[in-house]
């Protein structure tokens, strides 16, 4: 007889080898409980160097879930649950595990050879038989001998028969939180569709975790979460890149203009090219370029041929794109330019999240070289921005840069599917010529960089009639657009782009306030990933009773034009941020105002907890 306690939310950590499946494994119990109606949030933590050897810290794999009936604004703080497939998987984690958590080891990843590998002192103590662990639920069993016993009538090599532990745990964690299969029988049936033996034995592991819990005695508690309260609508879950890519072919239905899409795989912005290359029946193209130089003047000379050029990259690849991004700021064009930030400085931590480009984007480029900068605050937010950002570049004639990041990118939420009739058309004019409509003959000549209200040049296509200019990154003479090495207009150039992005800000939406008080004592101001974080810490203080708020930017440059008052109703401006604090001096020098600091630069997001530590030191400077 098993008691079953209702819990409203939880947060599991998979993690292993590369090799162990922990990444699949985490997305099927996500993809389970999106089915239930639970609210979730996820944060694939991925081994910064991909190559490590089995067994060592630098090889650990990790999928974290958080999953609830309630709003799931994070992946979660601490750990509920941790599955440990070796020794290195619970050193790596086994600080984050709740006291009293639930720990699931895999005896078979604890002997002396992962000892070794994972740092241990010759002659150790196994802490699975030290009191290390004393404080938690361990439950450990050889799940390797488990699953080859299940497998032993399956013709398959052992090294397959390995391979399917990762299903045993599946099974074994839905029949601790009362859950069906079905779902992952779907997605097994698909994946192996020709390889009817691998099929057969997924499925067979699959079982046998789920008997094992049902049949041991060990495991007396099932737990239940109910479906969360949710607005009705039709949901799925979305990861960053994938809302990147139905942004992308939305923007380009609604303006009418094809995508093209240029890119140079770069982790963790890969997988935004992988995905838009399977959408070529919506008018898409995708070009794999050998370089991030040829990508982005490939992308620009489609935008220049009347496509919605963009391209997608992370830091380094930024920093190659930088001329090529001035041209497109000297030629007017509307490009989108995404970076899906990661950790660090070089190659750095390609697989670690990081907050760390956005002083790169604002300023990493030679001369006077404004453009538009807009930030993705969650994977389902993605969607939005990237339309508005194509909105931006479209009719202010301007490249975009749009941040995000690994968190986002490869983290998951609930996305309700938009009406498409709600979503506004993107309006697109391309240059005529100024013809006489008596006689056909041309009135005046084509003025490239004649502006309109916005400030915005007409988009000329090549090859129309009487439309002919100068193309080129040498400076270009007002209204004409030839080549001119005169000061003054050199001057009037340069200030006139800057006036044209400037003026962005007065079409933005006035910056609003998501929970707190229109005045008070702590504003807690974000951008990015950290938004989740600020959220859940801000709601939680006032429901302790702070005079507390959160505001999160989407804008970055142009800021939006109400906000420097904004700021001002506050006794202090706290910016968290995954980085050094960027945000921050960008702040101080538009606004001049004592903005204070929270950073985090260890490849991981920042946390609720943290946060409400930080602002309760920001309340106590106060009195």
């Amino acid at each position: 007889m098993h008691i079953i306690e209702t819990k409203e939310e939880v947060t599991i950590k998979f993690a292993g080898d590369s090799g162990d499946g922990m990444q699949l494994t985490g997305n099927q119990f996500t993809n389970n409980s999106a089915l239930l109606g639970n609210d979730i949030a996820t944060f694939p933590d991925f081994p910064a160097e991909i190559r490590a050897p089995q067994g060592t810290l630098a090889g650990v794999s990790g999928f974290q879930l958080h999953f609830g009936s309630v709003s799931i604004l994070t992946p979660g703080d601490t750990f509920d649950v941790l599955v440990a497939m070796n020794v290195a998987a619970l050193k790596s984690n086994i600080k984050r595990v709740k006291r009293g958590g639930i720990i699931i080891a895999d005896i078979a990843g604890f002997d002396k050879k992962n000892m070794r590998l994972a740092k241990y002192p010759d002659g150790a103590i196994s802490p699975l038989e030290d009191d290390t662990l004393s404080g938690y639920q361990v439950f450990q069993f050889d799940i390797t001998r488990l699953t080859r016993e299940c497998l032993a009538n399956h013709t398959i090599s052992t090294k397959d028969k390995d391979r399917s532990k990762n299903m045993f745990v599946l099974g074994f964690l839905y029949w601790m939180y009362n859950r069906d299969m079905a779902s992952t029988k779907q997605f097994l049936t698909q994946k192996f569709a020709k390889k009817p033996d691998l099929l057969d034995a997924n499925l067979s592991a699959l079982q046998a975790g789920y008997n094992f819990g049902d049949t041991t005695e060990t495991f007396t508690t099932r737990y239940k979460v109910e479906p969360a309260k949710i607005a009705p609508g039709t949901y799925r879950g979305i990861m960053g890149n994938q809302a990147i890519v139905l942004g992308l072919i939305t923007a380009s239905q609604k303006s009418g203009l094809p995508l093209f899409y240029g890119s140079y795989p770069i982790t963790p912005a890969s997988d935004i090219l992988h995905q838009l290359a399977r959408y070529k029946n919506f008018d898409v193209r995708t070009f794999q370029a050998e370089d991030e130089i040829a990508a982005v003047c490939a992308t620009l000379g489609a935008a220049y041929g009347g496509c919605l050029g963009v391209t997608g990259t992370s830091g380094p690849g930024i920093a190659l794109k930088a001329e090529a991004m001035g041209l497109a700021v000297m030629l007017e064009l509307p490009m989108l330019i995404i970076d899906v930030q990661r950790g660090g400085p070089s190659t750095g931590l390609p697989t670690k999240t990081e907050q760390s480009d956005l002083l790169q984007v604002l300023y990493g480029r030679n001369g006077e070289c404004p453009l538009p900068v807009l930030s993705t605050s969650s994977p389902a937010d993605c969607y939005d921005t990237v339309i508005e950002a194509v909105r931006i570049a479209t009719q202010f004639m301007t490249p975009v840069v749009l941040l995000s990041d690994g968190y986002i990118a490869n983290g998951a939420e609930p996305w309700k599917v938009p009406d498409e009739s709600e979503i506004a058309e993107i309006p697109v004019q391309f240059a005529q010529p100024n013809l006489n409509p008596d006689t056909g003959n041309l009135e005046q000549p084509f003025m490239p960089y004649e502006r309109n209200q916005y400030l915005a040049r007409p988009w000329a296509l090549p090859g129309t009639p009487a439309l002919m200019h100068r193309i080129g990154g040498l400076e270009k003479e007002d209204g004409t657009g030839n080549v001119s090495y005169d000061a003054a207009n050199h001057e009037y150039m340069v200030k006139i782009r800057e006036a044209k992005i400037s003026g962005i800000a007065q079409h933005l939406p006035p910056q609003t306030i998501l929970s707190g008080p229109p005045q008070g004592d702590v504003l807690v101001l974000g951008w990015g990933s950290t938004y989740g974080a600020i959220q859940s810490a801000v709601i939680e203080m006032l429901n302790e009773g702070y005079a507390v708020a959160h505001a999160h930017l989407r804008h970055i440059r142009p800021m939006p034009a109400n906000l420097g008052q904004l700021l001002l109703n506050y006794k202090t401006v706290l910016v968290p941020e995954i980085n050094n604090g960027q945000l921050a001096r960008l702040l101080r020098d538009l606004y001049l105002l004592p903005i204070q600091q929270y950073n985090k630069i260890q490849g991981t997001p920042i946390t609720k907890g943290e946060l409400k530590e930080a602002i309760l030191q920001c309340i106590k400077h106060q009195q």
